[in-house]
Parts: structure tokens; C-alpha cells; sequence
């Protein structure tokens, strides 16, 4: 038996493991929420595996994998795969997926269609779904039928596909759309999410049964850093003031028809932004956020979507005025996370009281232990949420 060993690697999704053996890399492992568990995970699948420094073969695969989780053009079709253990249709599937290239998709039916094997692409999800070689066979390039996102071998399930797709520039093509202008796809399988949320909570299913089909929008800023000065603008006001004053932000600047630039912000005099609207801490909040963005202290939309929730939350409530519910709003809005549940919002509360049938509103820890049942699609329960409050107040 051909001896195995196996490290540990930094990216920018988190700490990878990969392991070798004579006829090439056997076995690459996606980030655990601990090293220990990315360890365990190896070892699960190659007990005997020691941990070793790479051979060269495998540093250059490793190198590769890294540029490309870090945004890079990183050709891995070349690496030397150790398939030993892989059935034949298995190989197929794999061999066919490698020549997918960064940015792009297929379908398993269009694998299947390649192997002259139509009507297999069950089979074709399947051998994905064990693929020992995450990123190096990119499984998180093939997605379901329509173009929506399907099952993935990595850690982290779709949540982890998505991310990776963000990664590369790619989008689903068939997920859910907005329900009007302005808006993008969401990211995620939206009919599985409220077919999960539906079964794993009797009151939810009667809300979505009243409420009807799940239509969030996903908005498309330009930038994180609109984004964010947009949800300063929009705390603690109606929709319709908050969008006049906005409006007023962008007019004030040339060219800034999709929202101003930091530097845009760090220009402007006091009372020009004033007159805007603005108020004297939402002035503030917005000049600390400029000169963050400027000083390179805010990450990228690209970077974000590389970042967990928990990290978002903690490097942009640094920032004045962004506290952990603006970065809800953009977790949701802006990123289309799945799996966000704001419980210091006011009418999450409350549609969670009408749902219920309560007559109080829940306390945070009692929202937050009813609502585990909904992962890992709290943003859709979330959602609905919502909606029950905007039908209590038309009933």
C-alpha cells in the first residue's frame, strides 16, 4: 500500500488540508471551524497519512490552489491526481469537471450529456458529491438543473459553493429572482429553502402557506463601501426619507449616479453634506467609513463574499455608526447569505410574535433557540418574518 502524507495550508477561505501519495494528491480537505477537525477529517479518509512536508509536485498543486481561492488565475487541470481509490464513472465525471475553467459552469446533466450518459445526472451529482478532491476537481462549478445550486462535498455545503463561485466571477444562473426591478439572484436554492423552513416548523409553514412564494431581493450596489453609507443613511428612518436623502448624497457629486467614492466623501465640506440631509452623526459615521475605505481597511465585495458572517460583522462594526444589524442587513441584502437571522430587529420580533400567535415579544435568546431549527435558511424564515408584520398591518 502506497505510503500517505498530508498538510495543512493557509488560503483565503480558511486552513486546507491536503494529502499525497505516490501517484499524486489523494485527498484535499476544505477548512473545518477548527485545525483539529480539518486534521481528523484527513486522517478519517487516510488513517495511515502522516503529516509531512509537500513534495514539490504537490507544493506547486498546493501554490494553486491558494492563488485561485485568492482571486488569481491558477490552472489546476495539470495536478497529478492519485485515483486509486475512485470508481471508473467516477473518474469520468472528475475528468470532464476539470475542464470546466475559473468563471464558468456546467450542469450535470451537460456532464452527463459529455460522457454519453444522458439520463444519468443523478449519477453525475452523486460522484460530485464524493469528490475527494474539492477545488482541484472543481465540483462547485457544476450546478443543478436551471442553473441553480446544487449539493457540494465541501465543508459548509452551498453556503461554501457560493462563496467559492464568488470567488471566480461565477453566478447561478437559474436562482431565484428578484421581485422587481433593480435587484439580482439570489445565490441559493430559494424552493429547497422554503420546502426546509416549511418542514422544520409548523407556524412557519402556515405563514409561507399565507404569505405566499419567497420574492427577496437582492440589491446590487456597486461597491461595499455604498453599500454601507447607504444603510447609515437609511438608520432610523422611513424608506421613502431615507431614500430622498440618499438620493440628495449621490446628486451632490458628478458621475455618482451608483453612489459616491470614499474619496468623493472626504472631499465634501461639512455643510454641503448637511444640506443633504444628513444628520451630524450620520456625517460622522459616513466620514470614518470614507477614510476606512480609503486607508484600505474595509474589504472588497469580492473580499466579503470570502469572509465568514462572524468576521463581517466584527471588521465592519468597526467602523461609527455600523452596528452588528447594518451588517445583518448587508449579509442578506447585498450578499445573499442563507443563514442570517437579525433577532435585535424590531419586526423580526414581531412578525415572530405573530406567527406564534404570542402576545409578547420574544426575548433575544428565546428567538435565537426557536429559530436554529430554521438553519440553514434563517434568512428565508427571516423574510417571512417580516411579511407577517407588512399582513397584520393590511389585514
Amino acid at each position: 500500500m502506497t505510503a500517505h502524507g498530508f498538510t495543512l495550508f493557509d488560503t483565503a477561505i480558511g486552513r486546507c488540508g491536503i494529502a499525497w501519495g505516490g501517484r499524486g494528491v489523494a485527498f484535499v480537505q476544505l477548512p473545518e471551524a477548527r485545525d483539529s477537525e480539518t486534521r481528523a477529517r484527513v486522517l478519517q479518509r487516510l488513517p495511515a497519512a502522516r503529516e509531512a512536508p509537500p513534495p514539490p509536485d504537490v507544493q506547486r498543486a498546493l501554490d494553486g490552489i491558494v492563488a485561485l481561492l485568492r482571486g488569481e488565475a491558477s490552472d489546476l487541470s495539470a495536478v497529478a491526481l492519485d485515483m486509486e481509490r475512485v470508481p471508473p464513472f467516477h473518474r469520468r465525471v472528475y475528468e470532464v469537471a476539470r475542464t470546466i475553467p475559473p468563471g464558468a459552469t456546467l450542469t450535470y446533466g451537460d456532464i452527463a450529456g459529455r460522457l454519453g450518459a444522458r439520463g444519468s445526472a443523478r449519477a453525475v451529482g452523486q460522484a460530485l458529491g464524493r469528490n475527494p478532491f474539492p477545488i482541484v476537481v472543481p465540483c462547485h462549478r457544476v450546478l443543478a438543473a436551471g442553473g441553480r445550486v446544487g449539493g457540494f462535498s465541501g465543508n459548509g455545503g452551498v453556503t461554501t459553493k457560493l462563496r467559492l463561485l464568488a470567488i471566480e466571477g461565477a453566478q447561478a444562473s437559474g436562482a431565484a429572482q428578484a421581485d422587481d426591478g433593480g435587484g439580482g439572484a439570489l445565490g441559493f436554492d430559494t424552493d429547497a429553502a422554503v420546502e426546509h423552513v416549511r418542514a422544520s416548523d409548523a407556524a412557519l409553514a402556515r405563514l409561507i402557506d399565507a404569505v405566499g412564494p419567497f420574492r427577496m431581493r437582492l440589491d446590487r450596489t456597486s461597491s461595499l463601501f455604498v453599500a454601507l453609507a447607504e444603510s447609515i443613511v437609511y438608520q432610523q428612518l422611513t424608506g421613502k426619507a431615507a431614500a430622498t436623502i440618499f438620493a440628495r448624497v449621490r446628486a451632490l457629486f458628478p458621475r455618482a449616479h451608483a453612489g459616491p467614492t470614499p474619496e468623493q466623501i472626504l472631499r465634501a465640506q461639512d455643510e454641503k453634506l448637511r444640506g443633504a440631509g444628513l444628520s451630524r452623526a450620520k456625517l460622522l459615521a459616513l466620514r470614518d467609513l470614507a477614510r476606512r475605505a480609503a486607508d484600505g481597511e474595509l474589504p472588497t465585495l469580492a473580499e466579503a463574499h470570502r469572509m465568514e458572517d462572524e468576521e463581517l460583522v466584527e471588521r465592519l462594526t468597526q467602523v461609527r455608526g455600523v452596528g452588528r444589524w447594518t451588517v445583518e442587513m448587508l449579509l442578506m441584502f447585498r450578499l445573499g447569505r442563507p443563514d442570517v437571522l437579525p433577532v435585535d430587529d424590531y419586526g423580526i420580533r414581531k412578525g415572530f410574535a405573530i406567527a406564534l400567535g404570542q402576545g409578547d415579544l420574544p426575548a433575544r435568546k428565546a428567538l435565537e433557540q426557536h429559530g436554529a431549527r430554521w438553519r440553514p435558511y434563517r434568512t428565508v424564515a427571516s423574510w417571512y418574518l417580516w411579511r407577517a408584520v407588512d399582513t397584520a398591518r393590511s389585514g
